[in-house]
């Protein structure tokens, strides 16, 4: 606890991937935050705001002191603009997704979980590197091959060690092999990567994996229980729907228990980071999921959500961060203060 001592694609219809964000900086930051026992009113200009963890029982992910959110609270703070401060502490005090990006995923994920490990927290990873990402689209990248892939999620479980974690695997990676926007000669490999990943994943002791699964404005389960279950579910705890998407929670929930039905009644987790006010409907239609106006923070993250099938309520996607250079953004994933406060400000 910061500040005590106490330590797509069908472009028309696609799921809505995060720009990747290198974590390793972000994440020795933390630890050193979380173990320096720093008060917030130390005078050290541009450091953090206070940001304490949630209740355990309710929500066991880790907060980060020092995300984008926090340093933002921070900043307005400095400026004496309680307002906007106010607004942005809505993101910051929650726990939301730390992103394994292609450089020192080791490190990263070591970083994270010895950090929420402090602060008696479990971790909440995504992983994001599959080769021929996003399709060459806003977020396109990913490991130069496949066995630059596997040695790449080797370096993760071996960062994540016997600490708790929490996996949400490779958003749209399942999703872009139904709707033809991965070229046909990769999917065999992409297949093969994605069950490798979790098989590899589950052998750490304390380690979740969720398959992302899409949302409920993507394609019925019935296209995509088989391409999931090559993916490796059944190895896995359950599949995670409404990454980085808007997707009422409501509907999330309904599509997933559809899916669910056809995996082996597997559990499932909902990205409600951006689904207060649902889904965009306006302008054009193939890039409603790209930092669409209007939209607002939806349930914050818990493990209470009275629903046997669903484990948790996530903020996979990092509030405040682009979706791409579409609608006057920033690049994918990078921190845009504007966007924020509308999230914050539109939110019920």
């Amino acid at each position: 606890m910061y500040g005590s001592c106490t330590g797509r694609s069908d472009v028309r219809t696609r799921a809505r991937t995060t720009g990747l964000r290198a974590g390793t900086a972000a994440a020795i930051g933390a630890v050193l935050l979380l173990a320096g026992c720093s008060s917030s009113d130390d005078g050290n200009k541009g450091a953090p705001a206070a940001v304490d963890q949630q209740p355990k029982g309710t929500d066991p992910y880790w907060v980060n002191p020092d995300g984008n959110a926090a340093k933002q609270v921070a900043s307005y703070a400095e400026d004496g603009d309680k307002k906007n401060a106010d607004l942005i502490r809505k993101i910051a005090e929650q726990p939301v997704g730390e992103w394994i990006g292609p450089e020192n995923p080791q490190e990263a994920a070591k970083g994270f979980t010895e950090a929420a490990e402090k602060a008696d927290r479990d971790a909440l990873l995504v992983l994001y590197n599959i080769p021929h990402r996003d399709c060459g689209q806003f977020s396109k990248g990913g490991a130069a091959d496949g066995d630059t892939y596997r040695a790449w999620v080797e370096s993760v479980a071996k960062g994540i060690g016997d600490r708790r974690a929490t996996v949400v695997l490779e958003p749209d990676a399942v999703l872009h092999l139904v709707d033809g926007c991965t070229p046909q000669e990769f999917h065999e490999e992409r297949y093969d990567l994605l069950r490798g990943a979790v098989v590899r994943l589950k052998q750490q002791p304390g380690t979740t994996v969720y398959v992302d699964a899409g949302n409920a404005g993507w394609q019925t389960p019935d296209a995509l229980f088989q391409p999931l279950q090559r993916a490796g579910v059944a190895e896995a705890d359950g599949f995670a729907v409404n990454v980085s998407n808007f997707q009422t929670t409501a509907a999330s929930t309904e599509f997933g228990k559809q899916l669910s039905a056809k995996v082996g009644d597997k559990h499932f987790v909902i990205d409600t980071s951006r689904n207060g006010n649902g889904p965009y409907d306006g302008g054009d239609p193939a890039e409603n999921w790209c930092n669409p106006p209007g939209r607002a923070l939806g349930e914050p993250p818990t493990t209470e959500t009275g629903d046997e099938l669903v484990d948790a309520y996530l903020w996979v996607k990092r509030p405040g961060e682009s979706d791409g250079d579409c609608k006057g953004g920033p690049k994918a994933g990078d921190w845009w203060a504007e966007y924020a406060l509308g999230l914050a400000r539109n939110t019920k």
